[in-house]
C-alpha cells in the first residue's frame, strides 16, 4: 500500500521529467501523463493527467483527444509506477483552473527534454 506522500512524490518526478504513469484509479488500471500536480479550491491534492490507455468509466476517445483529460484525487490512486515511454498531452485542457486551483508543478514549467542536447 503506497502513502499519499510516496504517491505525490512519484507523481512530482513523473510531471518533471514529463514521463508517464501507470496507476489504479477507481479499481480500473490506467495509463497517464500527469501535466499538473497541486491543490484544488477546498485544498484537496488534484493531478490534471492525459490518459492515453488502460480502462476508464466513460471510456477513452482517440489518442490526442481533449476528451481524455481527468482530474484525479491523489489519495485515490494506488499502484503508482513511472514508466519509460513518450509523453502524451492533447491541445485544449480546459479543466486546469477547475481542477487545480493552487498549483505545486507543472509540466508546462519544465522545457521538453531534447536527446539531441543530452537531456
Amino acid at each position: 500500500m503506497q502513502r499519499v506522500e510516496d504517491v505525490y512524490r512519484l507523481i512530482w518526478t513523473a510531471v518533471e521529467h514529463r514521463c508517464p504513469i501507470a496507476a489504479v484509479y477507481h479499481h480500473r488500471q490506467r495509463l497517464l501523463c500527469p501535466h499538473r500536480l497541486g491543490r484544488n479550491k477546498q485544498g484537496q491534492l488534484r493531478v490534471l493527467c492525459y490518459q492515453y490507455g488502460g480502462e476508464s468509466e466513460s471510456g477513452l476517445q482517440s489518442l490526442g483527444s481533449p476528451d481524455n483529460w481527468r482530474c484525479i484525487a491523489v489519495e485515490k490512486l494506488s499502484a503508482v509506477e513511472l514508466l519509460e515511454g513518450s509523453w502524451r498531452t492533447a491541445p485544449n485542457h480546459s479543466r486546469p483552473a477547475s481542477c487545480i486551483a493552487d498549483a505545486d508543478i507543472d509540466a508546462e514549467d519544465y522545457p521538453e527534454r531534447d536527446p539531441q542536447k543530452g537531456h
